[in-house]
């Protein structure tokens, strides 16, 4: 595929201060623009993209783009690589010989540990449109890892911005296009991370780009900071009362099926579900790291009652809309949901044999042996420079 120049972009992509999007609030009574067809269609009886907002973006139609220098197919681009998951997937990447461009944010913190790993940075902002087109010369693939931080309105970047990626993508000849996104986003349009991920591929699926969908249940990594950590400085643990169940996967094993994923045509155009060897409670997390710890955990719970009844106070207040969206994600969370699925068609499809992912219990029992050891070889250290007078 040939590489295009910004000059084939649509306007509004290119033009700094003209936005490809354009919103109004429906209780302030403006003028609602035309709605993108997608935000008119219904899923399971619901309407799709049900949001306190509408958009009148529409699916750029490739310009007619002169050949050009070819893409190398090892040309990728990842969008949050310096998330949880993106750092993973750009580690990944370099390792297995892609050449690695990574959409970062203009910060006072520079990404320099992308750089010394061997990877490119640029800097662009999901929500600047105008800053996306020039990230995109010469990109074969582009690996979509990003979300909203959180202390910023989750339409800003996961809609607004992912719209104007996903645009700016079908209008530059971008071959591949995998996604990230949340199992079970279809069945909860009351929650709008949710509502606005399922939004999101179904816009995906209507531009005609080749992409992957790849749907997760949970990361390993995020119960270090929320259980293992806490045990350990003997500090609260918070947990609910709902027998929610979450299949966690490690980020390193997601990152490597992805790359799996990618390379398989018959992932072409599909929607894949990625979710670990077996489907954990909070209690049942809370009673492993407590194990592995040698220590017993000082847990508070929260009522599910307690955050239904948060998240309808806080509505009462426009500046606490974006507080609620993520109690609205948390009370899902806290649910009797089951975040998982069978994974052997999965694996036979990619080829991957289940005893190579990695299980919860292997990968904190790593965690605590690792961090146990470093501190007895800490205390060990202060007893030999104790001084005693």
């Amino acid at each position: 595929m040939a590489s295009t120049s910004l000059a084939a972009l649509p306007s509004q992509l290119t033009s700094p201060g003209r936005h490809a999007l354009s919103w109004s609030a429906h209780a302030r009574g403006r003028a609602r623009p035309r709605p993108h067809p997608l935000l008119r269609a219904s899923h399971k009886g619901a309407s799709c993209c049900r949001l306190v907002v509408t958009c009148n973006a529409q699916t750029v139609v490739p310009t007619s783009i002169a050949q050009g220098t070819p893409v190398r197919p090892t040309s990728i681009l990842v969008v949050g690589a310096t998330g949880t998951l993106g750092r993973q997937v750009v580690r990944r990447a370099l390792d297995e010989g892609y050449d690695v461009r990574c959409l970062v944010r203009p910060r006072p913190a520079p990404a320099d540990f992308l750089r010394d790993w061997g990877a490119t940075v640029v800097n662009a902002d999901l929500s600047k449109p105008e800053t996306i087109p020039a990230t995109l010369v010469g990109i074969h693939t582009i690996i979509d890892c990003a979300t909203g931080r959180p202390e910023e309105p989750i339409r800003k970047v996961d809609w607004e911005g992912k719209v104007a990626l996903i645009q700016c993508a079908k209008a530059m000849g971008i071959q591949k296009y995998v996604f990230y996104s949340i199992h079970n986003c279809d069945k909860h349009p009351e929650v709008p991370l949710m509502e606005i991920k399922y939004c999101t591929e179904k816009f995906i699926q209507d531009t005609g780009l080749d992409y992957t969908i790849i749907r997760l249940c949970g990361f390993m990594q995020g119960l270090i900071g929320q259980y293992a950590v806490p045990i350990l400085e003997e500090k609260s643990v918070w947990g609910t009362d709902a027998p929610t169940r979450i299949a966690y996967m490690d980020t390193q094993d997601v990152a490597r099926l992805t790359f799996i994923a990618m390379r398989n045509e018959k992932t072409s155009k599909k929607l894949l579900t990625f979710a670990g060897p077996r489907a954990w409670t909070t209690q049942e997390v809370i009673t492993l790291c407590e194990r592995l710890a040698g220590q017993d955990a000082n847990v508070t719970t929260v009522p599910v009652a307690v955050l239904r009844f948060t998240r309808q106070l806080t509505r009462f207040f426009q500046w606490t809309n974006d507080v609620a969206d993520r109690l609205a994600f948390s009370e899902v969370l806290s649910s009797d949901t089951v975040f998982s699925v069978p994974m052997n068609d999965t694996y036979q499809l990619l080829g991957v044999d289940a005893k190579d992912i990695l299980t919860l219990e292997k990968y904190l029992q790593d965690y605590f042996s690792n961090i146990l050891k470093k501190l007895k070889d800490l205390k060990a250290q202060s007893k030999q420079t104790d001084i005693f007078f």
